[in-house]
């Protein structure tokens, strides 16, 4: 089965000690707030600038689950990831979930870490080749990019946030969808055209 976090985004990931969170209010939103604002920064930035083959059929099907979490700690983070797998054994109807973290891992090294973490309870539950992770995070960087690369924005959302994919979903789609493997560069493309002010005036419209 094609992995497609490795298909859309097959670069690695470096660590930056200095996180924006650009746009950012000091005070905390409440959970719908948050949920409302990923909404817009999927249909503002994701599907305007089609940077995802199906995330506009999802949000028309209704069929994400948006999920906030408080957590602080790693180990709260993986309970409450776990729980969303568990949710999507449960109810078929949820095609994906985002999983999201306005309060905590604003360091891009600390969501690494938590990445890695639920990479790693993936394959220690039994859940690979079922659903795979897809990363965002504000100051989402590749590896041998740029800080100020705008390529960057392809993967920088307004939360922290762990994307959870049904793998069935994802190859369906990929079928459908014409040299699936074009796809990172074609976004990189896309974003480097409009330039790394553009992306975040448009990412930080969101808020």
């Amino acid at each position: 089965m094609g992995d497609f976090q490795g298909l859309i985004y097959r670069y690695e990931s470096h660590c930056c000690n200095s996180c924006s969170f650009a746009g950012m209010s000091t005070q905390h939103p409440s959970n719908q707030q948050v949920i409302d604002r990923t909404l817009n920064w999927i249909r503002e930035v994701v599907i305007k600038c089609n940077f995802c083959p199906f995330a506009n059929q999802e949000v028309q099907r209704n069929s994400i689950h948006y999920q906030v979490s408080l957590d602080e700690k790693q180990s709260d983070a993986l309970q409450s990831f776990l729980r969303e797998c568990k949710r999507l054994d449960d109810e078929p109807a949820i095609e994906t979930t985002l999983l999201i973290f306005p309060q905590s891992f604003q360091r891009f090294p600390d969501y690494l870490k938590l990445v890695k973490a639920a990479e790693g309870l993936v394959k220690k539950n039994g859940y690979e080749g079922v659903y795979q992770i897809a990363s965002f995070h504000p100051d989402y960087f590749f590896a041998g990019a740029p800080m100020d690369d705008a390529a960057n924005f392809t993967n920088r959302s307004i939360y922290p946030m762990l994307h959870i994919l049904r793998e069935a979903g994802i190859e369906k789609v990929l079928e459908r969808y014409p040299e699936p493997e074009r796809i990172p560069e074609a976004n990189m493309r896309f974003a480097r055209e409009k330039g790394a002010a553009y992306m975040k005036m448009l990412r930080d419209s969101c808020f």
